[in-house]
């Protein structure tokens, strides 16, 4: 069973519907025991950086995020919050991973958000077996996660950028594997085998 973290995020139904197709139970939860207990944790996330990180910390979820010991999987925000720092509304985030999230200054006319299918170079395998480095997957953002030591697969849009990152056992893409087809579910049930 995998445990959803719900916390507003928008696009935890279709992170449900993906594990409903891949025959994976799964349960949208606040409850710290619950997530606790689950073998596997999805950390998904649509929004704003400032607003999550308070709703996190009105209810102890940041505290129990940072304590988690199984497999956590963090989608878009998720994989943001992850990190020490959000340029957006100037946020402190989990602290977990130790990059920070900056806002994409388009250098050769691209538009901001970055919307839409482009393909991962992997560096580190783990929740990205390395058959998928090339193929494509799906993105919507305006704040990306620099490079650095916890970088697991990079994307280029006008510049590098961490389209995954690991630490221990966190690991978070940017781009959202519950709308990435194939891809996506070859992600999905590799984390299940973690």
């Amino acid at each position: 069973m995998v445990a959803i973290i719900n916390y507003n995020a928008g696009n935890v139904q279709s992170v449900l519907f993906a594990m409903e197709r891949l025959g994976i139970p799964a349960v949208l939860t606040d409850d710290h025991e619950v997530i606790r207990a689950a073998p596997k944790v999805i950390f998904p996330g649509v929004g704003e950086a400032s607003t999550t990180m308070a709703y996190l910390r009105e209810r102890g979820l940041d505290v129990l995020i940072r304590e988690l010991t199984q497999p956590v999987l963090g989608i878009c925000l998720g994989m943001q919050l992850l990190c020490e720092y959000s340029e957006e509304n100037d946020t402190t985030c989990l602290g977990i991973i130790p990059q920070r999230v900056l806002r994409f200054q388009p250098v050769g006319g691209e538009k901001v958000p970055h919307m839409g299918w482009n393909s991962l170079q992997v560096r580190k395998t783990g929740v990205l077996p390395p058959e998928l480095e090339g193929q494509f997957a799906y993105f919507v953002h305006s704040y990306y996660v620099e490079e650095g030591p916890y970088t697991a697969a990079t994307t280029l849009y006008g510049i590098p950028f961490s389209s995954a990152i690991q630490k221990d056992n966190f690991y978070a893409t940017q781009f959202h594997p519950e709308k990435s087809g194939p891809v996506g579910e070859r992600i999905l049930r590799q984390f299940m085998a973690i």
